[in-house]
């Protein structure tokens, strides 16, 4: 019960978060700003949470090109994500974002040879068929063509760190990951910065102050909940962003969902959450076998 109440907690920071993404858009900052303050303003939570957690030594690595490229790999998923949700309403970009495990399904196949079913398969199928009812493409158009892209774009990327996670997470725990991703992108975003950073005015600084706090939270809160439950169990309260992204958007932007979101939205769900589904059960097989004496 923890874990899951931890999970939707962690979805109403993340849908926050993003909605203040698209408020400090509004008042004029730049994405890259954006992603920095998200980076920099979580820094402080991280350092809590690794001293509380058994001080600097418990994030030791010995694989220190692994955490540069997931940082490479995140921060360009970020840069990607927080332009969706400034070029499309809050509802249709988390919908979108929903497609991340269909992307992974496939990745994992091309790039890893990873044997896949014809059930995932065809929960992947399902998705896009979802992806093209909420698209809607030359219909009625109601979705820019260009944040539909860019949003596509952000969860192949984000697939991309999914399986560069699970990699890293066989020798690394996640303390680890996430205090080096945080440290080590306030490098290259820091020297972002120089061409891109500004000063804003003292509420859009409270905007960002925010974003970052909130973000960090978010990210906390997440992993705090696969402590008490396997991530079958508190994967699918996931999508319950939807709803807070529906709520933000209807309340701050004056937003709903187009007819065909709510028509779409439900097949990359289910697509989604049979994938998640699948794997787990053919992790619970293989985890058999392997105890299973001859």
């Amino acid at each position: 019960m923890a874990s899951i109440a931890l999970r939707l907690f962690s979805m109403v920071l993340m849908s926050s978060m993003l909605a203040l993404v698209k408020i400090a858009d509004m008042r004029g900052v730049a994405v890259v700003e954006s992603v920095f303050y998200r980076q920099f303003f979580a820094l402080p939570l991280v350092l809590i949470w690794v001293v509380r957690g058994g001080g600097f030594a418990t994030v030791k690595t010995k694989r220190p090109f692994a955490h540069l490229w997931r940082m490479a790999l995140g921060m360009t998923g970020m840069v990607l994500n927080f332009s969706a949700y400034t070029l499309l309403p809050l509802a249709e970009a988390t919908t979108i974002g929903f497609t991340v495990p269909i992307f992974a399904t496939i990745l994992s196949a091309v790039l890893l040879g990873e044997a896949t079913g014809w059930h995932r398969w065809s929960a992947v199928l399902l998705g896009f068929v979802g992806v093209l009812v909420m698209v809607n493409p030359g219909v009625d158009n109601h979705l820019p063509p260009a944040g539909v892209m860019v949003a596509i774009a952000a969860s192949i990327t984000i697939a991309g760190i999914t399986i560069t996670l699970r990699q890293i997470g066989r020798t690394e725990d996640t303390v680890t990951t996430v205090f080096w991703f945080t440290v080590t992108s306030l490098v290259p975003m820091g020297i972002a910065m120089i061409f891109f950073g500004k000063i804003h005015d003292p509420l859009t600084w409270v905007v960002l102050v925010a974003m970052g706090l909130v973000g960090g939270a978010a990210q906390l809160a997440m992993t705090a909940s696969l402590r008490f439950a396997p991530v079958s169990v508190v994967l699918p309260m996931d999508y319950s962003s939807l709803l807070w992204a529906t709520l933000l958007g209807w309340a701050l932007f004056d937003m709903l969902p187009s007819p065909t979101t709510w028509l779409g939205a439900p097949l990359i769900i289910l697509s989604g959450l049979y994938i998640v589904y699948r794997e787990h059960r053919l992790q619970r097989s293989q985890a058999m076998t392997a105890v299973t004496p001859d």
